[in-house]
């Protein structure tokens, strides 16, 4: 059990307090939301590649990375869950992210999804300035949402997504800034996802796919009583692509890139209190389409704020699988820069993933370097099972 007081603990976590500038605000201009763990890859399969996803083959953990892709998915039913163990390299032994998915194809154009995240810190001692115990806390976040996905044609796909999300990082504790005290509570919203997919085969032997998807776009989250202080939520744009190579009888391999951007306004300097009203009144929308053009640092800075994820896999006869990638992000953007390689195995109606994470740089430290995540899969139903069907629309 670790003893940290709540600030510390808020901190840690990044997100519930305000972003870091370097002094002149051209540097360094993090972008903080709340729940930022919401953008974590909850599975083996995508992390093992770079955390790619937007247009990779279509799989229970579509409501993640595109909930288009569902409707495209072979399976008639299926649940996937992945354990990822957080902060390992520090010896920490009970935070924990857990993540359960599963997907139901109501005919041959339609599928229904849904999905559960849930981040636990374990047992937190609140201590006060003397290190004394307060007591013992319990922090955790949890989302939950629902999917719908819906082929338009032959190649393109359309997905909606609802989302319940909750976080208890202070179990109701008040907090002491040296400013003053701020009685906390636990923030929920509500948000919603938006997809497109669309897959083409070239030839018998060659496909290529492309993805657009809109995530978390929703309420902010409020952790204060006095709703004063709220933070967006890590609304967020993904757009990417996959070609898909099958070699011969036994062999595939498929290439993927992801182009990532957070749909989030960029604060304002620490110490510019003239301007934080006016930021903290941006609406969730108004907020998306600022994000494209606030930058300090104008159209150079803009384009830091991308990520690059780039990955690739190999199959061998559709049961064993090895994989590798890259994710980059900007030194003054969080600097997370690292490479991942994973490996899978399908067997009947069971899946089992797993991959690692390796941080190439040392800008900024990753809660998941050195960690390796599993993920494990039934599909309930073969896909060869016959489904009731529709038509579809020309």
């Amino acid at each position: 059990m670790k003893k940290l007081t709540i600030l510390t603990l808020l901190v840690a976590l990044g997100g519930t307090l305000s972003a870091q500038y370097s002094e002149t605000g051209q540097s360094k201009n993090y972008i903080s939301t709340g729940m930022p763990i919401i953008m974590i890859a909850p599975d083996a399969i995508s992390s093992g590649m770079g955390d790619v996803g937007v247009a990779t083959t279509p799989d229970a953990y579509s409501s993640h990375w595109n909930n288009a892709k569902y409707a495209f998915i072979e399976g008639n039913a299926g649940a996937y869950t992945t354990y990822t163990p957080w902060l390992r390299k520090l010896k920490v032994g009970d935070m924990n992210l857990f993540y359960l998915a599963g997907y139901y194809r109501i005919n041959s154009r339609s599928t229904a999804a849904a999905s559960l995240t849930y981040f636990t810190l374990g047992d937190i001692d609140n201590t006060d300035v003397e290190g004394n115990k307060i007591q013992t806390l319990h922090p955790n976040e949890f989302a939950v949402d629902l999917t719908y996905a819906l082929k338009l044609n032959d190649n393109l796909s359309l997905g909606a997504t609802g989302r319940y999300l909750r976080s208890d990082l202070t179990n109701g504790q008040t907090i002491s800034d040296g400013s003053g005290n701020t009685a906390t509570q636990a923030a929920n919203s509500l948000a919603a996802d938006i997809g497109l997919y669309y897959q083409k085969t070239i030839d018998k032997s060659q496909e290529y796919a492309l993805g657009a998807f809109i995530s978390n776009l929703g309420a902010k989250l409020s952790y204060s009583t006095d709703d004063n202080d709220k933070e967006f939520l890590p609304a967020n744009l993904r757009i990417g692509g996959r070609y898909t190579n099958r070699i011969d009888d036994y062999n595939k391999i498929s290439v993927m890139l992801d182009l990532n951007k957070l749909l989030v306004p960029t604060p304002p300097l620490r110490n510019d209190t003239a301007a934080w009203p006016a930021y903290n009144s941006l609406g969730v929308i108004e907020g998306a389409f600022k994000s494209f053009s606030d930058a300090p640092g104008g159209l150079q800075e803009e384009l830091q704020e991308i990520q690059v994820s780039a990955g690739a896999e190999y199959w061998y006869s559709e049961t064993f699988v090895v994989r590798a990638g890259y994710f980059f992000e900007h030194a003054n953007k969080g600097g997370r820069q690292y490479a991942t390689v994973g490996v899978g195995i399908r067997y009947n109606y069971f899946s089992g993933d797993f991959s690692y994470l390796i941080p190439t740089t040392t800008i900024s430290t990753n809660s998941l370097a050195n960690t390796i995540r599993v993920s494990i899969g039934l599909d309930l139903k073969p896909s060869s099972q016959t489904l009731p069907a529709e038509p579809i629309m020309e």
